[in-house]
This record gives structure tokens, sequence and C-alpha cells, in this order.
């Protein structure tokens, strides 16, 4: 098919006045609904159902953080501390590290003590988030299916063992699209201490195959989040903006010709791009927070840690931000697990809760959704001989996570593990099952919200799924 001529040497304002119909349109939607030309758009048709919360902060303690020493008290592991694993528990049963080994009962490190009104029974370790016990449901019969770290990730974040599928973060901008003009509407950041840190790939906030403008977008912790955020030295912003213009029109003629959602995409991120260099040196500026906001965070500017991620979590959530992803990478404790175990723990246990403590004060908590887990568990047995320095395996048939927000049971806990805390064995509640949750909150049929791929209709859910309701309120 022949193309088009069009005038190389055609000055911009002579461009302009030749298309002011399909600008001045364009610009006339902008204003009246500027979602019509929003950055990140969603497909339309969604909230299918009634939406309890606008926005997820997901917060995971990347590592496996031990159930076991945290949040499902034990008291017969305790008794039987030493003692050979029954091998009813782990007979057939996938193992990682441990496999083929000695297998002994490990007791917990660290005591347990109950918190608020509601007398949730947590590790002593987490006394800032047992300030909020009365605000959390604690869910302890969580299971997934993959044993190594990477492919566990990449399980809880797209519902999938292999990479290549849409991220739970994507999926939300999909359907819902984002509801703010100049962020990305899935942003992700990490911090990492008190173990080795884990690395977590890209691909962990990846679009898979749907079109690219619903992907994550990853912000450095220190020094400027976005990379090449502020202007090269003599360029002004009005050069940057008229720039983004020219670019932006070869652009469109571009996508004229082929119809390429990529090229829509391209001309809608370098729009975005722009608008962030204004709102991201803001978004990443503590000034403005009151003194007793930042000692309640345990920080005082973006120093790369936990604590300051959280707080600039809650200034995505205010600035319309959809999904909001924090990993901390330091709870892999195969090893010294009773002196590595209180450092991970000291490193988000104020941020944590001072997130949920400002999110109620500023009236965000109700349509806000706070996630609080790792990838997997850890076993009821011990690895390595050396009392000092035992550790956990990692263990996928049974473990613990918390949630809080809008829509969420406060005070309240969820199923259950076996004695030794080896197996869920009351309302389990799988990885597809938390995702279906996770959407129903957002008003989304997991069932509905799909996407036809290589012939076929997927879904975050895949197959599976149901909606928990035993932690809604």
């Amino acid at each position: 098919m022949r193309k088009p001529r069009f005038n190389l040497f055609e000055t911009r304002r002579a461009f302009l006045g030749q298309a002011s119909m399909g600008l001045g349109s364009a610009a006339l939607a902008s204003l009246l609904k500027p979602s019509l030309l929003g950055v990140q758009p969603g497909i339309g048709g969604f909230p299918n159902g009634q939406g309890r919360v606008k926005r997820i902060i997901f917060l995971c303690m990347a590592g496996g953080p031990a159930h076991l020493e945290l949040l499902d008290h034990k008291p017969e592991l305790a008794k039987r501390h030493g003692e050979p694993m029954p091998e009813s528990f782990t007979k057939g049963q996938q193992i990682a590290q441990l496999q083929g080994k000695e297998l002994r009962i490990l007791g917990p490190r660290h005591p347990f003590r109950h918190y608020g009104e509601s007398g949730q029974h947590m590790t002593s370790l987490l006394p800032h988030i047992g300030s909020i016990a009365d605000d959390i449901c604690i869910v302890r019969s969580m299971q997934t299916e993959q044993i190594n770290h990477d492919t566990a990730h990449t399980f809880m974040n797209s519902g999938f063992r292999l990479a290549g599928r849409p991220s739970m973060g994507s999926w939300l901008l999909y359907g819902l699209g984002s509801e703010s003009e100049d962020l990305p509407g899935f942003v992700v950041l990490t911090s990492e201490g008190g173990s080795q840190s884990q690395p977590i790939a890209a691909r962990q906030w990846n679009s898979g195959f749907l079109p690219s403008i619903y992907q994550g977008v990853k912000f450095n912790s220190t020094g400027d989040p976005v990379n090449y955020v502020r202007n090269p030295r003599g360029v002004s912003r009005e050069m940057q903006g008229e720039l983004i213009d020219a670019v932006s029109e070869l652009n469109a003629v571009q996508q004229g010709w082929t119809r390429d959602p990529e090229i829509a995409t391209r001309i809608a991120q370098y729009e975005l791009a722009f608008r962030m260099q204004m709102s991201v040196p803001d978004l990443v500026d503590f000034s403005d927070e009151p003194q007793h906001v930042l000692d309640m965070y345990g920080t005082q500017r973006v120093d790369g840690t936990f604590a300051a991620n959280c707080l600039l979590a809650r200034r995505m959530a205010e600035r319309g931000v959809r999904f909001i992803h924090l990993y901390h990478r330091g709870w892999d404790h195969h090893n010294e697990i009773k002196t590595l175990l209180p450092k991970s723990c000291g490193y988000v246990d104020q941020g944590t809760a001072a997130l949920v403590k400002d999110l109620k004060q500023r009236g965000l908590f109700e349509d806000t959704l706070i996630v609080w887990c790792g990838e997997f568990g850890r076993t009821p047995m011990s690895q390595g001989t050396d009392p000092d320095l035992m550790g956990r395996d990692h263990h996928i048939k049974g473990f613990s996570m918390w949630m809080a927000g809008g829509g969420i049971k406060g005070g309240h806990s969820y199923g259950a593990t076996d004695e030794l805390g080896y197996n869920a064995v009351e309302n389990v509640v799988h990885v597809h099952d938390l995702h279906a949750t996770i959407l129903h909150l957002f008003g989304i049929d997991h069932t509905k919200l799909t996407y036809r791929f290589q012939g076929r209709d997927f879904r975050l859910t895949d197959v599976h799924g149901k909606v928990v309701t035993g932690i809604l309120a």
C-alpha cells in the first residue's frame, strides 16, 4: 500500500493549522473527560460489581517470612523441639534444600504475644504491627505451588509459574485504568536488609501479553526515582515540550498507517514522562510532611529504606496510583534465624504500621487495600544443626499473610494450619483465591476480566480461584 505523502519541511505552525480540527477535538475531549486521553485508560466495562477499594499497596516480604516465627503460633513446636519430624507430614512432599536430609522439628526462636482488643497472636518482634492488630486480618492458611524464589514470585504476581503472563498490577490497570494523570498507574519500589537479598527480576511487574502501557514502572529508592527525570543543562521545559510534541506528531502519522497499539503506548508514555518531570520531584520532596509524620515512619527523606518507601506509597496513593508494589528483600532465613529475623522485622515493622495509621488519619484507609505477605513460608523443620545457626527452608503447603483496609474484616484471624504448622487444614486460601478476592474488592468479577491471546481467553486466576468471603467485612 502506498503511504501518503507529507512535507518533511513543513513548519510546526503550519502542521498545527492544518490539523487544528483533529487536535482541537482531542483537546476538547481531554477537558470534558481527561480519562479519554489518560495515560493508562482501562478497557471499559469495569468495575462490573460493587467495588470497595480504589488502590492497593502490596507489601512483599521477599524471601519468604517464617510464618511459624511471626504470625502462626504453634505450642506443639516448642514442646517437640529437636524431635524427628513425623514422616506422615513430609512423605512424598516437595521440599527444597532439606530434601533427603534428616528432618527435625524447630521450635520458635522468639516469643509470641497477644495484641489489641482482638487479641491477635503475633510475634513480639513486630510491636508496631501489633499496634494495628485490630485493623488487620491474619490469614493463616495460605498455599502456593512453587517452592523456589523466582518462580514463587512469578506465581504470586501472575498466577502462573512461567514468565510471560501479566502481573496482577497490569491486570488491574487493564481493567480499571489509572486515576493519576502525571504518575504511572503501577509503581514498584524495592528495599533490602535483614538477611540475604534475593534478586527480584523486572518481569515480576511485566504486562506480559497485555499492551505494554499497563506495565509497572520501577522507581529508584535513592537519588532520582526515575532516570533522566531532569532536563540536561541548557534544555528548558519549553524546549523539551516542543520535542515531545514533534515526536508525538510523527508517531501519530505512523499510527495512522499501521494501527499498531504499541505506537499509541509510545505516544502516551512520552507524554507521561514529560509530566513526570514535574510530578516526580514533588512526589519525593518530603519537606511538606510534618515532623510528627516523618517520626512516625522513622525516616526523614527518600533514603532507600522500607520506611521511606512506605511514606512514598502513601503519597502515591494520594496522587491516584492504582497499584503500589513494595518489595523488601531480606527474609531468606536458611540459617541464623534467631539473630537475623529480629533485624528483618526491624526494617519493616515501624514503616508498615505507620502506613496503615497514616492512611486512616487521611481518610484513605477505607478505599485502600493493604496486603503484607511473602512468596511462601518456611518449614517447621530446622535447617542446620548448630543451635545458633539454625534456620528454616522454603515451604508452600501452609503459610501466613495479612490484609487490611477497605472491605477487610479487621481484628480477625482466618484459616489454620495443623499442629506443627506444615499443612493448611482449615479454610485453605490458594494464591488464585487471593487474586480473586483482590479483584472482587475492586468490583471486578475475576472470571470476566479476560484477554484473548493466541486463540484463548486468559485471566489472572486462569481457570481457578474463589472469593474468600470469610475475610470480608
